[in-house]
């Protein structure tokens, strides 16, 4: 319950007194303090009240500590962005609306790079402490702090005002959100790095907040193709997995494993905003999601429809993880000779070239061919490129099995 009224009480509180940094310390304490508190004396009435209150005091504590320390006269409103000057005392009764959405937008203001961005929503809107943020980028705890206090120190710089971006700013300030949302729950459906090939508290952390804004705009296509993507997605998690932690390709998966409930809801989701438009790029790989999960078998998978999707994605999108995608769903359409001509256009794409997912596939489509030898050898180098210890492992195996075989 605390870090789901953590960012609610955060964005309260920055609303009424500004200053972001110093907001979020008296929040961190009310919430200890409401975790030494409310389990002795019970949970009071309106917990979110509780919260907002004890950080606001709180809040007014820290402000007058800070002007004490470097010997101000100047009043406490030095520290409050201007458009909030008027802002209530501590003891203001808390307001009942939720600004989360607002803070959000805040933290993946487009004036940070995206790793702030993802840093800050974990912690001041998903509610993750400074060292399970550190653990989820595989950094040290003190290298986040430093991280985060320099993009709360740029969100204060900029003057942002606590406030929904202009319609002028809104469609780019939310397919920032999006963005964010979307390569926290990439990360933590299939890990860059370390020895476990997903981290659900990240996916769920996602899909959390993908539901907040999709509550918050549900008109938004985009929203609505995201949330869908998301749960598609995480529907599949259970069967990636061996007994021993091995990673089971999607062909290979037992689908009575797959969370029918999550389908359901994820097709129900994309059925509902396909119609609406604009088509954009969550709401297409929905839709190929889609098409994956509802194959009662991996043979039955119509991948002429999944080949003519991503086209349609390519069409909106430079990105080579796109035309990757494209070039196995073709080779499956159409056999592997045509999904290797096409792989050969991304050799020379820099920004994928040594990516151990470009091997992989080569690989895989060669095995396809009947080429073992250099299917072989393109395994191997996959498995030296990747950083995640089971996908190394999977990949070494096949390479095995084709040398075993010969």
């Amino acid at each position: 319950m605390l870090r789901q009224l953590a960012p609610q009480a955060l964005s309260a509180v920055v609303r009424h007194y500004g200053h972001f940094d110093t907001a979020e310390d008296a929040v961190q304490e009310a919430l200890i303090a409401a975790a030494q508190q409310w389990p002795k004396e019970g949970m009071p009435d309106n917990p979110r009240a509780w919260l907002i209150t004890v950080a606001s005091r709180r809040l007014t504590d820290l402000l007058r500590a800070e002007q004490a320390r470097q010997r101000r006269e100047e009043s406490v409103s030095q520290w409050i962005l201007p458009e909030q000057r008027s802002a209530a005392p501590a003891d203001t009764p808390a307001t009942q609306s939720d600004d989360t959405l607002i803070l959000l937008f805040m933290c993946c203001h487009p004036s940070l790079s995206p790793a702030s961005q993802i840093a800050l929503t974990l912690r001041a809107v998903g509610g993750l402490t400074t060292a399970e943020v550190a653990r989820a980028f595989l950094v040290p705890e003190a290298t986040m702090t430093r991280r985060m206090s320099r993009a709360k120190q740029s969100i204060k710089d900029s003057g942002i005002p606590f406030r929904m971006p202009p319609d002028s700013e809104r469609a780019q300030r939310l397919g920032a959100v999006l963005h964010v949302l979307y390569l926290i729950f990439n990360e933590g459906y299939a890990t860059t790095s370390g020895p476990s090939l997903h981290r659900g508290d990240l996916t769920s952390e996602a899909i959390r907040l993908a539901r907040m804004v999709h509550r918050q705009l549900p008109e938004e296509s985009e929203v609505t193709g995201l949330l869908a993507l998301m749960l598609l997605t995480d529907a599949r998690r259970s069967a990636r997995t061996g007994p021993r932690g091995e990673l089971v390709p999607m062909a290979e998966q037992d689908r009575g494993l797959w969370d029918a409930d999550e389908i359901t809801e994820g097709v129900a989701l994309i059925t509902s905003a396909l119609p609406r438009g604009p088509v954009g790029p969550y709401q297409l790989q929905a839709a190929i999601a889609a098409v994956h999960d509802e194959a009662p078998r991996a043979e039955a998978t119509d991948w002429p429809q999944i080949v003519a999707l991503y086209e349609l994605l390519m069409q909106m999108s430079d990105n080579p993880v796109v035309t990757l995608n494209h070039a196995v769903a073709v080779a499956m359409a159409r056999g592997a000779l045509a999904g290797l001509q096409l792989l050969d256009t991304l050799q020379a794409d820099a920004r994928i070239a040594q990516d151990h997912r470009l091997h992989s596939v080569r690989a895989h489509l060669l095995e396809m061919a009947g080429d073992h030898v250099a299917a072989c050898h393109f395994y191997e180098l996959a498995a030296q490129r990747a950083t995640n210890l089971p996908l190394q492992r999977y990949l070494r195996s096949r390479a095995a099995r084709l040398t075993h075989d010969a």
